[in-house]
């Protein structure tokens, strides 16, 4: 047996697939792939941004007073935000969980790790410029003061052992759905963290979320383009995906969280997150109300009768997930309006959030 790279991919792509007339359709637009590694994704080195454009240089002599102006400003972020935002920097930490669920689709991974192809050229591609966010955002966090930064590390540590499953079943169809949606939601995110960092005075902070979020936008609108293109080529089985996925819900790429000692981790960022409305179940029904738009499901040809009843069922989805959304929010607010409840959060040395 040969094991040198050419032979080794040779023989990966002649391996059974478990869905493979989805691997046909992916390889038919594999050239407008390239197009988004060229287009969507950044050149590396000089021309792209890096964290250190938003951070003080510390080779510079001028950098004690670009710290102590971090700190100043970031004094002013109070500890609901400061949780969300260490919440969101631990789920862009746990980056090498995602690059490895990325390569488990079926005819979009990278076998050798070096291949040419345009899906292992996207994959890396993709990966490089999502790395960035969580050094950025750590880094800030480490040089602002408020944080136990070894309880972060151990939560990223437990997060990346811990592991995520999406429900993807190495199935491109549903990868390229999940992505789609939650690129979107990280966009969200980071944007809402971003104006109330701006409302209180962080002009920093505000830059920094700013630029994540442009990178989720635009990662948001490859990963749709591509589904779009499956659309043309097979709007049955994509339908009939993104129907099965819709009956369920949209697993959050966190949800395994923990720091070893608090149990209820995720549950309790989660409820700050949206206590403060930075993503709420609101925004779960409008992205999928976006989706359904992107996609045009509402005219979209050549459905059988299965596509048909999947086609209904999706069109009407988002406008029962917002009265459900707002019913439950409502809900929320009754129950909070005289007292906010808090827990205690070891990230930012055991204060409440």
């Amino acid at each position: 047996v040969n094991f040198d790279d050419q032979s080794l991919e040779e023989r990966l792509v002649r391996t059974s697939f478990l869905y493979p007339k989805h691997v046909e359709v992916i390889e038919d637009f594999a050239p407008m792939v390239d197009t988004m590694v060229d287009e969507i994704l950044l050149e590396t080195g000089e021309k792209a941004w890096q964290p250190q454009d938003y951070l003080p240089d510390l080779t510079e002599d001028s950098w004690y007073d670009e710290v102590k102006e971090l700190r100043e400003m970031a004094n002013g972020i109070p500890d609901d935000v400061l949780v969300v935002l260490i919440g969101d920097m631990v789920t862009e930490e746990a980056l090498p969980t995602y690059q490895t669920l990325l390569n488990t689709f079926e005819g979009c991974d990278d076998p050798t790790g070096t291949a040419d192809s345009a899906w292992a050229r996207w994959s890396r591609g993709w990966t490089s410029e999502e790395n960035r966010h969580g050094d950025l955002l750590n880094k800030y966090l480490y040089l602002g003061g408020k944080c136990d930064m070894r309880n972060i590390e151990v939560t990223i540590q437990h997060l990346i052992t811990s592991g995520f499953n999406p429900g993807a079943e190495k199935d491109p169809y549903r990868g390229f759905v999940y992505t789609s949606f939650q690129e979107r939601a990280t966009k969200i995110s980071h944007g809402n963290v971003g104006k109330l960092a701006r409302q209180y005075g962080d002009k920093n902070l505000n830059r920094i979320c700013a630029k994540i979020a442009g990178d989720e936008g635009r990662h948001e609108k490859a990963y749709q383009a591509f589904v779009t293109e499956i659309l043309k080529r097979d709007p049955n089985g994509l339908l009939e995906v993104f129907g099965d996925m819709m009956r369920g819900s949209i697993v959050m790429p966190a949800e395994l969280m923990t720091d070893g000692k608090d149990p209820d981790l995720y549950e309790n960022f989660s409820n700050v997150a949206q206590r403060l409305e930075v993503y709420t179940a609101l925004d779960y029904a409008e992205i999928i109300d976006h989706l359904v738009k992107q996609w045009d499901l509402e005219n979209i040809d050549g459905l059988d009768s299965a596509g048909e009843k999947e086609r209904e069922y999706l069109c009407k989805l988002p406008q029962r997930y917002t009265k459900l959304a707002e019913r439950s929010m409502n809900k929320v607010r009754k129950v909070t309006e005289d007292e906010v409840p808090t827990k205690s959060f070891n990230w930012i040395h055991g204060r409440k959030a």
